[in-house]
């Protein structure tokens, strides 16, 4: 087994990519251009939102206004606090990592704070350490570059070469073979063809379940009281 592993949060952890691209579809249809949720998953789902501008730019050659980050913002926060769950089958990974003694991290290309409430709404944050919660906001270039990884890497004191990374989009993949690191990608909304850098791909947690080392498909052992 590898000796730390590294969690994308979107789409890993939480189950956000769906209701942050019917939300940015929303906001660019109402604001920039007549965007599809099908069309924001294919062109934005997996970079940061500091890309987004530039590659609605690049796909419509119309640039987003003034306002458009925090009406985004604000509107995603809302239907976080409504809607926003874990992804099904994460917490059964995260009990049999911590009985195990594996440790583990984070490293998005959202920003810290999008990264930190959406790991509250979840219940999720407390199980993670906060110098372990790593942000797109700390590294000079979000994926597909490796910086996000690397510092990961760097935070915990592990060798790329032994760090395993959980990812779901193209970008992450290739951000995480840029970093020199072993990485299995999530296809539960992403085609297995875009995905095909990544060295194992499973479509469900469960499957995750499967493949981590010793890990029978009864109840896993339970993590001591927090």
């Amino acid at each position: 087994m590898h000796d730390l592993i590294i969690f994308d949060n979107s789409g890993v952890l939480v189950d956000s990519e769906v209701l942050a691209n019917q939300v940015l579809a929303e906001t660019l249809t109402e604001m920039v251009t007549p965007t599809s949720v099908e069309e924001s998953l294919a062109h934005y789902s997996g970079h940061s939102f500091a890309a987004v501008p530039e590659r609605v730019f690049q796909r419509t050659g119309k640039s987003v206004p003034a306002g458009f980050e925090d009406v985004f913002r604000t509107r995603l926060f809302a239907v976080f606090e409504d809607r926003l769950t874990a992804v099904p089958g994460i917490v059964r990974i995260l009990d049999l990592l911590d009985a195990r003694g594996i440790p583990y991290c984070v490293a998005s290309n959202d920003t810290q704070e999008r990264v930190r409430t959406s790991l509250r709404l979840t219940g999720l944050l407390p199980r993670i350490p906060q110098d372990r919660v790593i942000g797109v906001d700390q590294v000079a270039h979000g994926k597909p570059a490796p910086d996000l990884f690397l510092l990961a890497a760097r935070r915990c004191g592990v060798p790329p070469a032994a760090c395993l990374v959980i990812e779901d989009s193209p970008s992450g993949v290739a951000a995480a073979r840029a970093a020199g690191m072993t990485v299995w990608a999530h296809a539960a909304l992403t085609p297995s063809s875009r995905l095909r850098g990544a060295d194992v791909i499973f479509p469900s947690m469960r499957e995750l379940y499967s493949l981590l080392p010793a890990t029978p498909l009864e109840e896993p052992p339970c993590t001591p009281p927090r």
